[in-house]
C-alpha cells in the first residue's frame, strides 16, 4: 500500500513524457519568415495605396448631353473630389451630386490609374410633361413636380394622382408605334373616369374611351390611321368608341361614322 503512489507519479511521468515526444516540433525558422512574409506583404500593399491615392489632378466627362453641360457635370465632380486622392475618393458622393443635377438621369463614376474618369449618361429626366409644369422621365417618375421651365416641345401627359407610371407606360408604347405612321403623340390624358384620348402633331384627338382601350388603339393603327394622315387637316377627332369601327368628326361638319355599331355607347 505505502508503494503505490511512488508507482503511479513514476506511471504519469512516462505518460507525460511519451505525450510530449507525441508532439509536432514546431518548425519556427518557417514561422518566422511566413510571419515576416505578411508583414512584408502589409508593407508593400500599404505602399502601393499610398502611391495610388495621390490628388486627382483631372476629371473626364462624357456621354450625352442634351439639357445639362459637361462643365456642369465636370464642376459638380470637382468640388467631391478636392483635396481627395484617387483611393479615398468616395464615388457614392461624387454620384449623388451628379445625379443632384437638374436633369441629369443617369450615372456612371469610375477610377483610372491617374485620373478620376466620370462617365455620365445624361439624357434628359424630363421625357414628357406631367400635366401643367411637372417632368416625367423615362420610367415614369414625376422627378419634377413644379418646373421653372417646361420645354414645350415634350409631350404633355396627364391623369390622377399616382397614375404617373401607368400614363407615361402607354404613352411610350403608343408613341412608337405613332412615329412609324410619320407623327407624333403631343398629349395623353387619362381621366378621373378612366377614359383615355390623346392627341396627335397633326392635331387630331383620338378618343379610346374606357373599355378595351388597348384593342381599340390597335384598330385606329389598323384601320383609323390612314385617313387621318390623308385628311388631317379636315378632321378634329377620330372617336374608336365603337365596337365595328369609328366616327370621325369634321371641323365644321357633322360626325361621319365608319362601320360603326349605333348601338353602342360612344361614351364606353
Amino acid at each position: 500500500m505505502i508503494g503505490r503512489p511512488k508507482n503511479r507519479r513514476k506511471q504519469s511521468e512516462r505518460g507525460g513524457s511519451s505525450l510530449w515526444r507525441k508532439l509536432p516540433k514546431l518548425n519556427w525558422k518557417r514561422i518566422g519568415m511566413t510571419f515576416a512574409s505578411l508583414a512584408a506583404v502589409g508593407a508593400a500593399t500599404g505602399v502601393i495605396l499610398w502611391s495610388l491615392d495621390q490628388p486627382i489632378d483631372q476629371v473626364t466627362v462624357a456621354g450625352r448631353f442634351a439639357r445639362v453641360s459637361a462643365a456642369d457635370v465636370e464642376r459638380a465632380v470637382k468640388l467631391k473630389v478636392r483635396n481627395v486622392g484617387l483611393v479615398s475618393v468616395e464615388l457614392d458622393a461624387v454620384r449623388h451630386a451628379i445625379v443632384e443635377i437638374p436633369w441629369v438621369d443617369s450615372v456612371t463614376v469610375q477610377r483610372a490609374a491617374a485620373t478620376c474618369s466620370v462617365t455620365t449618361t445624361a439624357s434628359p429626366c424630363g421625357h414628357a410633361r406631367w400635366r401643367e409644369s411637372g417632368l416625367l422621365n423615362t420610367r415614369g417618375e414625376l422627378f419634377v413636380a413644379d418646373a421653372r421651365h417646361v420645354p414645350l416641345e415634350l409631350a404633355q401627359l396627364s391623369g390622377p394622382d399616382g397614375t404617373e407610371t401607368e400614363v407615361a407606360k402607354h404613352y411610350l408604347a403608343w408613341q412608337g408605334r405613332v412615329a412609324e405612321a410619320g407623327t407624333r403623340i403631343t398629349a395623353l390624358r387619362y381621366d378621373a373616369r378612366g377614359a383615355w384620348e390623346f392627341d396627335l402633331a397633326n392635331g387630331v384627338t383620338v378618343r379610346l374611351g374606357r373599355r378595351d382601350f388597348k384593342e381599340r388603339f390597335e384598330r385606329f393603327m389598323t384601320t383609323a390611321v390612314k385617313v387621318v394622315s390623308q385628311r388631317a387637316t379636315d378632321i378634329e377627332y377620330v372617336d374608336m368608341r365603337y365596337t365595328n369601327g369609328f366616327a370621325i368628326g369634321w371641323r365644321g361638319a357633322t360626325t361621319a361614322a365608319h362601320h360603326a355599331n349605333e348601338d353602342d355607347s360612344p361614351h364606353a
